[in-house]
Parts: C-alpha cells; structure tokens; sequence
C-alpha cells in the first residue's frame, strides 16, 4: 500500500513517526481519522506490530464502530485491533482483573443516570439535606472529585473554606458506600477505580503494558485529567503514545474536560515530536477567513492556520435583523432559496448557542412547510419544562387531567415525592375525584402532617390561579402563573442548563403573548389546542433542516450553515473570566467550520426577555470576524432591571459587564430588509455615522400568484395547518404577506410568495 498517495504530507509524516510520543494537532475538517486510520494500518503491514498490542481510544462509540470499519477496510486482522472509548476499556478491565478490584466482584453493575439519581435521592433523604441548590453542588462537587482524580481528603484540603464541606464529606463516603452496596460504579467509578488499579498494582499494570504496545487518543482535548493519568501511565513503559486533537475546538470545559492536557503533554513528553494538520479539505477559503480571523483571538492554543485547497466560495454572509421573527422568517426564506438551488434540506443547519432560540425557527419552518429535525434534543415544545408548564394551563382548564396534574404538583420542587403522590392517587381512585379535587379537599383525608402542610401551599396556589384567570388576559395571566408559582425563582442561574431552561420558558412567554396579539378574544384552551395541533403536525422523515446546538453539532458538517442569535448574552454567554471567553469563542469556531459550501451569521437588533421586548448588542465575534465594521467601541454597563416581570433577580454571572459596540444603542436604526435583490442596510451610531453592508440577490423562486384573489374573506388550504380564511392583507408588501385564521391553530401571518397556501374555491 503506497501511503504516500493516501495522506497528504503533513498526514504521511506523523504516520512514520511511530515510535515515541507523539501529538498531532488537527484542525477542523483535516483527516485526522484517515491519519488515525492509516497509521494503524501501517504499524500492521509495515512495522508488523500484532494488531492485537494496539489501543485505540474514542471519545463515543460511533466514532469507535466507524473507525474499527476502516482499519478493518484497510489492514489485515484489523478487527483485533482494541478499539472503544475510555470508559468501555475501563469497563472492560476491571471485569478482567476483578480480583484485585476491592469491595467488587467481576458481576459488578455500572449504574446508568437514572439509577445514580436514584442513590442520590435515598442519601439525601437519609441526610435530611432539602435545599436543591446544595443538591446540586453535592453532585456536581462528586463528579468534580473523580474527573480531577482527587480523594475527598485532597478535596477537603482544596476547599475547606466551604461551609458545607464536613456535610458534603459525609454524603460522599455515604453515596460510595451504597454503590458498593449495590456492587454498582458510576460512569466516573469505572476511570477513578482503573486508575487506582493500575497506580497501585505493579503486577495488573505490567500484564496490560504487555499486551498493549501502541496507544493512540483521539479528541484529546475533550479528556479530563483523570483520563490523561490513566493513558500517561499506560504508555510509560513503550512510550508509544499518539494524541490527535484539536485545541481550537475544546468546547466541553464545563463536563471536566481540560484544554491543558495538550499543553502539559508536550512539557511532560520532552522529546514529543508534534505536527500540525491544517489543509481542510471540508470548507472554502472564504469561511477558513473567517474561522481563521476569530480564532486567531485565543491566547492558549498552538499555532495554527487552516487553508484549503477548495474553491474560494461564496462571501460570508450577515444578516442585522430587526427581531428574532424576523431573523427566523430570513433563516428559513434562504433555505427555501438554497432548496430551489438543489440544495437538499439534509445538508443545511440551524446553529445556535442556547436551544431556547429554536422556537421561532421551528414555527416558521413548519409555517413554510420546511422538514426539520432537533438533532441531539428534544423539539421546543416537548422538552420537560415547557410541557410541566403547559401542564399548568391544561389543569386550569381541564382539573380533571390527572396527567397535567402530576406534572406539576412537584414543580417546582415541593418536596412531594413518589411516594406521596401515590397515596394521593390511591385516594382519587378510592374516592373516584381527580388528583386536583384531592387536594382541593386534603383535609378530608388521613395524611401525614408534613404532606398536608405542603398541600396546604399548593391548594392556596392553585386557588389563587383558578380566581385569576378570569381576571387577567392571556399573557398577564401566564405571567401571574410564573411569577406565583416559583418555577423561575427555582432555576439557579450560575448553572447553564438552569438558565437555558429560564430562556425556554420566556420564549415559551413570547409565544403566549404572540399568539393572544394574533388571535383576538382567543382564550387559553385555544392556545393550548394550537400548540398541541402544531406539534403532532410537526413530523419529519430524517432528512430535514437539521436544529441544533453547537455543542451537539460538534463532528457534523453541511453545505449550508445557519448561525444564530449572535448576541451578547446570547453568543458568546457573558462569562466571569477569559478562559470562559475563549471556550465561547471556541464554540464559534466550531459553528463556523460545520459550513462546507455558505455559511450566514445572524442577530437581532431586539428579543422578547424577561417578560418584554429588550434591545440587544451585537456579539463582540462578528466585530473579530470583520463582519461589522470596525470602529471605537466604548466600555459601559449593559443590564437589565434587576427585578422584571417574572420575580426573579437577574444579577448573576451571566449578566456581568461587557462590551457595548457604540452603536448598538435604543436609537440604532435599521432598515427593513427588502428580500429578493441586493440590499444595502444603514446602522446609525450616535455621532450618526453611517455604515453600509451590503447583501447578495436572493434565488428563491417566488410562486405565481392570482393577485385578484389575495382578499380579506378569501379561503385558504396550508398542508399543515389545514383550511383557513385570509383576515388581512398588510398593504403594500412586496411579499404579499397576509395574516389568515386556521380553523386550529389560531391566525398566522404568512408570505404568500413562499408559503405553501393553496386558495380554495
């Protein structure tokens, strides 16, 4: 096999280099797993190693099936070839050498997150801890003492500043010793209890450096110290170590991962030989440009510079929109561009930094009859806080939905468990009463004291709730609802998942109030009637308009790449130091080189937040990446009201200082963007200088339209919403845009340029 011909140059080279420690730093789109690939085919046929005495690590199990099918492609016996992720080999080991694993036997159990919350939830019971701030430190701060392969003695040591440390030391040892109890490890179990092995017997040890000579690691910069303890020491007697990674793209700072395993490997390893991969072979030279000109901003990285040998491509585009209706009515009218350009949905994606951006995206697109899919996550109204508060609405309408009433009686966090809930269920089927009557009348009932003073406060919500829902109107009443019941007060909003989760619901707000604008005298039963129709109405087959995340877009790549809500706040998050900056830059850098073919940044000059409409600044990465001009940029406080409309403070880390870009103020202006020919928009700062961006043409095909029949009163068919009549036409719209009332789903206001509306006769 002539390798030469396989590999590019800077491939070939770090595939010779065979023996010894090696690091490859692989930029986006640049071959590491053919490198990867090949070089194990190489030791094999060329340097004849058994390929039995090779390890190949991985950081998922697709990645592990797709590269044990190439090496088998590629080189004979290739199938002995170990290939798995950190924690299967771990696994895999401890099964083996079980004997020497103390308080274990080889039947041992690995517990999965369910079965973990579920031990957790017994300690705390036992520990009589209920605040659910220290629950979720308690588990953080466990995850924390095994990634960074501490004992809780060296933990102690660290943080002894923390009140609750003799406290958290107790539910530590106490959660230990129920998984031994159960013969049970955690995820993180299985790396600690390795490493303690092969760190404290010479003799395991030896037997596995026997049997493996040649170590490779992919996505090195994704590892945590514990899992570069365990491959250091490994491959410390042959030395035989590659590492592939990138540490552009270290993106997952926050679950352990530690960017500084690159680093430290080429100051631990003094003769590490190190290469560098940087001709792409996914994306254009325009977009390598920009990915280039962002992450050139990072202080802690090698240096690097990705170039290709692709087309020079199409320009990067930017578009400033108005609001995020309007930024999703551009995001989705481009796709249908690109879609009549032969583009097929598949190869396009919507990016975004948080995913409680989607909704507006995902209506539209199912306005426009776009295919789309949430790629690693659940679509807008199926995730678990938007369906719990719904579920506040449906038993407001509807007390005797025990389904809506279940969901809500422990959210948020009440401390009615399981347990409690079933004895009330028993007594709604003894008595024949809805679980809302129950409680409604829980003095009636032989409880125990503490449920029924937890009930007393819920009855009192609930009747409170029911009284004012004939007072307020529809959004004034959610708003009533989330601020009463607590729900954001209950989010700790230093954790990034808790402060998506607060996003969602105020997008879930904005619905609300958009549709109560949209819908005169519509109620609340036809709200939760439209969501409901337009969620079962929103399928896909696989091959749509892939939504995501940028984290769970990481290893994807498409044609066409949509990055959204480049914002402050939003993209990058405003974080507390500059190592949290430069993992959001990172992020970018990953959002941007998805993109093979054209790649368009968008933001939005204003959001609904908080319960109102709040002015928005440009993210500082489009400024690096040349996409607005670059001009003075003055220093001032950015925040909103400490207090809003849902009761909850908004003084946390997310909403420190940052830059203001001088015009991205309440004054700024910018012109309504004229879809279907090059379009110039003007930004006026204070000193009202002017700057002009200009746009391509639009490609999409406007569908021919009978004008004569664009009237109020005309009769409609959309393929998803069903029949409907037109209730107005917006005049003088060079989209012919109207606003037509669905039969179930309430009004909407659409293009008849590119909406799949048919008239009826």
């Amino acid at each position: 096999m002539d390798y030469s011909k396989l590999l590019n140059s800077e491939q070939y080279e770090a595939m010779l280099a065979t023996d010894g420690p090696v690091l490859v730093s692989a930029g986006a789109g640049s071959g590491k797993t053919r490198l990867l690939t090949y070089r194990i085919a190489y030791l094999i046929t060329e340097k004849h190693v058994p390929p039995q005495n090779i390890l190949a690590i991985t950081f998922t199990n697709k990645a592990a099936n797709e590269m044990k099918e190439r090496i088998h492609n590629v080189a004979p016996g290739g199938e002995l070839v170990t290939v798995c992720t950190f924690h299967s080999f771990c696994a895999r080991m401890l099964r083996t050498y079980a004997s020497f694993v103390p308080g274990y036997k080889e039947n041992f159990t690995i517990f999965s997150e369910t079965d973990t919350a579920k031990i957790y939830k017994d300690v705390f019971k036992q520990l009589n801890i209920t605040d659910e701030t220290t629950k979720s430190n308690f588990k953080h701060n466990v995850s924390t003492i095994k990634n960074e392969n501490m004992t809780i003695e060296e933990y102690k040591k660290v943080f002894s500043y923390d009140r609750d440390i003799v406290e958290f030391e107790r539910f530590y040892l106490m959660y230990q010793d129920e998984l031994k109890k159960n013969n049970a490890m955690d995820f993180d179990d299985l790396l600690v209890n390795f490493y303690k092995l092969i760190s404290t017997n010479q003799d395991v040890l030896a037997s596995i450096q026997n049997k493996f000579t040649y170590f490779s690691v992919d996505e090195f910069q994704d590892t945590n110290k514990l899992q570069y303890d365990i491959i250091k020491l490994l491959a410390s007697k042959t030395r035989n170590l590659l590492i592939v990674g990138d540490e552009d793209q270290s993106i997952y700072g926050w679950r352990g991962a530690n960017i500084d395993n690159i680093f430290n490997f080429t100051r631990e390893f003094k003769d590490v030989k190190v290469f560098k991969l940087e001709q792409n072979y996914r994306s254009t030279k325009k977009i390598l440009e920009r990915a280039n000109k962002i992450i050139k901003n990072n202080k802690n990285r090698l240096d690097k510079n990705l170039y290709t040998e692709n087309e020079d491509g199409a320009d990067v585009y930017y578009y400033p929109a108005m609001s995020e209706t309007d930024e999703a009515d551009f995001v989705v009218r481009t796709i249908l561009s690109k879609h009549n350009e032969g583009v097929p949905y598949n190869e396009m994606a919507i990016l975004m930094r948080l995913n409680a951006l989607s909704r507006a995206f995902e209506e539209k697109l199912l306005a426009y009859n776009v295919p789309h899919i949430m790629y690693n996550g659940f679509k807008f109204f199926e995730r678990a806080e938007i369906k719990n508060v719904l579920a506040y609405l449906t038993q407001i309408v509807n007390p005797d939905d025990n389904v809506s009433f279940t969901r809500i009686i422990n959210f948020p966090k009440r401390g009615i468990g399981d347990t409690s809930i079933e004895k009330l269920n028993q007594i709604a089927i003894s008595t024949r009463s809805s679980l809302k009557q129950v409680v409604m009348n829980y003095e009636l009932y032989d409880l125990p004291t503490s449920l029924k003073s937890k009930l007393a406060d819920f009855k009192k919500l609930l009747a409170d709730l029911d009284e004012k829902i004939n007072e307020y109107g529809m959004y004034d009443f959610f708003s009533y609802m989330i601020d009463e019941s607590g729900i954001m007060k209950s989010f700790d909003l230093e954790n990034e998942q808790d402060y998506e989760r607060s996003l969602n619901i105020n997008s879930l707000a904005n619905s609300v109030k958009e549709f109560e604008e949209n819908n005169d005298g519509a109620t609340i039963v036809d709200y939760l009637q439209s969501v409901t129709l337009s969620s079962a109405m929103d399928d896909d087959d696989g091959k749509g308009v892939v939504i995501a995340t940028v984290h769970g877009a990481k290893g994807l790549e498409f044609d066409t790449v949509f990055v959204v809500g480049c914002e402050e706040k939003i993209f990058p998050i405003t974080r507390d130091t500059n190592d949290d900056l430069e993992e959001e830059r990172r992020l970018m850098y990953v959002a941007i080189t998805r993109a093979k073919k054209d790649l368009y940044l968008t933001s939005s000059d204003s959001r609904f937040m908080y319960g109102k409409r709040e002015y928005s600044v440009k993210s500082r990465f489009l400024r690096e990446l040349d996409l607005v001009v670059d001009r003075q940029i003055k220093h001032n406080n950015f925040s909103y009201n400490n207090q809003n409309r849902f009761g909850y403070n908004q003084n946390n880390s997310y909403n420190q200082n940052y830059s203001n870009f001088s015009n991205q103020n309440s004054n700024s202006n910018v012109n309504k963007f004229n879809y279907g020919g090059n379009m110039t928009t003007t930004l006026h700062s204070n000193n009202n200088q002017s700057f002009n961006y200009t746009f391509s043409k639009s490609t999409v095909e406007k569908k021919t339209i009978d004008f004569s029949k664009i009237k109020v009163g005309a009769k409609v068919n959309h393929p998803k919403f069903g029949d409907g009549v037109i209730s107005e036409v917006v005049p003088n719209s060079s989209n012919h845009t109207v606003k037509i009332k669905f039969d179930v789903v309430g009004e909407k206001m659409l293009s008849l340029d590119y909406a799949p509306i048919e008239f009826k006769d």
